[in-house]
């Protein structure tokens, strides 16, 4: 999976999200945030333009520290090259944030330098 970094310095990749593995959905440009630890925070207004189905709450914490009450929907990505459901925190941001989550069993590799990341699986370990 190839990205970009923009403008801002954010570490950006593009995604398909969709209501239901029957539904095509849209693609999504997401920012990667090593600082969340969960999978995908998703703007209120892509919930709604999906009509993705609530599912419940969660407890949150803020970078500043405050803590909220946010809620969760469910939702289907397409991730490297399969259907993954989800459970996504709606918020009031305006860019979808990827988090930890998601990486765990990638290789995150940011080139500031030429602008570009790529996001891999990790190579498998051998035994022995």
């Amino acid at each position: 999976m190839r990205g970009f970094v923009d403008a801002s310095g954010r570490a950006i990749i593009t995604i398909r999200i969709a209501s239901s593995r029957q539904d095509s959905g849209h693609e999504i440009n997401v920012w990667i945030d090593t600082g969340f630890t969960g999978d995908l925070v998703v703007p209120r207004g892509i919930v709604d333009q999906l009509a993705l189905h609530q599912t419940g709450t969660t407890d949150g914490v803020l970078a500043d520290g405050t803590q909220v009450l946010l809620k969760t929907f469910h939702c289907e990505i397409e991730w490297f090259g399969k259907f993954r459901s989800l459970e996504v925190i709606a918020n009031d941001g305006e860019m979808p944030l990827l988090g930890v989550g998601l990486l765990l069993a990638k290789v995150l590799t940011i080139d500031y330098t030429n602008l570009t990341l790529s996001l891999m699986p990790a190579p498998k370990k051998s035994s022995g």
